[in-house]
């Protein structure tokens, strides 16, 4: 396995991308950081509302730190897990940013738990024709469905859907640090689904952690859509939402496809390491 992890560790400090892709991605680099900047700067020269908009700024700062980590894991592949180390961290940043952002425009923690109370009471009443409101009764989606009773919204939703979003975050430093050591004992392999790797394991439970904390995002939208609905959050929700969920699935899947050899396009041939192919998509995406 040391033998194994060396020859992949010598590869990629001998490999440098293919001159077009570092072109191609350092443009579209360029591009999101004077984008980032020019929305940065428009943010914080009409800092008005800073309980709103030190999140919102969070969650902003998310496509350019994405952008520059991955183009530095593009031009030199040694730094790939530093680099997705990183990234992953402050998409878990990003993420509870995101939801502290929603609870701001509600008026900040108290306030949020004031609305949620008051809508969970008012699905408590029956209406004269024994039919229970469904207003403050968030039901959950497939497959959930089967498994979780409806909840009714209050403080103990609210308590339910903090957490769900915060565990993200301590799950994703935690196996941040697990995967540094694996990876200096050579048994993290990146985008390797072997039994003896760390990687398959991490995956899994990063997995299942993210899965619930969108899921709990999802549910949260759905309580505060109506009262948040000048802020338009939907545009907002699906574009996070995209980033976060689409990019990992992606990421994942070019590991899967390249361990099956099944990656043959010439992008991929040319890009060689299944860490450079993701670095050079989330470049162009971000945009």
């Amino acid at each position: 396995m040391r033998m194994i992890s060396g020859f992949v560790s010598l590869m990629q400090s001998s490999f440098s991308p293919p001159a077009w892709a570092s072109i191609i991605a350092g443009f579209f680099v360029l591009v999101v950081l004077a984008l980032s900047s020019f929305l940065l700067f428009e943010h914080l020269s009409a800092y008005n509302n800073p309980e709103e908009q030190k999140f919102l700024i969070g969650v902003v700062l998310m496509v350019p730190c994405y952008s520059v980590e991955s183009y530095v894991s593009l031009v030199n592949p040694s730094l790939s897990v530093d680099c997705g180390i990183l990234r992953d961290c402050y998409e878990a940043f990003a993420m509870y940013c995101f939801g502290r952002y929603f609870v701001a425009c509600l008026g900040g923690e108290e306030r949020t738990v004031e609305f949620m109370e008051r809508e969970g009471a008012s699905s408590a009443n029956t209406p004269l024709l024994g039919h229970v409101s469904e207003k403050g009764v968030i039901h959950h989606h497939f497959p959930m469905n089967y498994f979780l009773k409806p909840w009714r919204v209050g403080n103990w939703f609210y308590q339910v859907i903090k957490f769900g979003i915060f565990q993200y975050m301590i799950i994703k430093t935690i196996t941040a640090i697990l995967s540094v050591i694996f990876e200096s004992f050579g048994v993290y392999c990146e985008g390797e689904f072997k039994l003896r790797c760390g990687y398959p394991y991490m995956a899994a439970v990063l997995n299942f952690s993210q899965y619930w904390a969108l899921y709990c995002l999802v549910q949260f939208y759905t309580a505060i859509k109506d009262e948040l609905a000048y802020i338009k959050p939907l545009a907002k929700f699906l574009v996070f939402k995209s980033i976060v969920f689409l990019t990992w699935w992606q990421g994942v899947t070019i590991a899967l496809l390249y361990t099956l050899g099944l990656l043959k396009s010439p992008i991929a041939q040319g890009l060689q390491l299944r860490s450079s192919i993701q670095d050079f998509f989330i470049c162009i995406e971000v945009l």
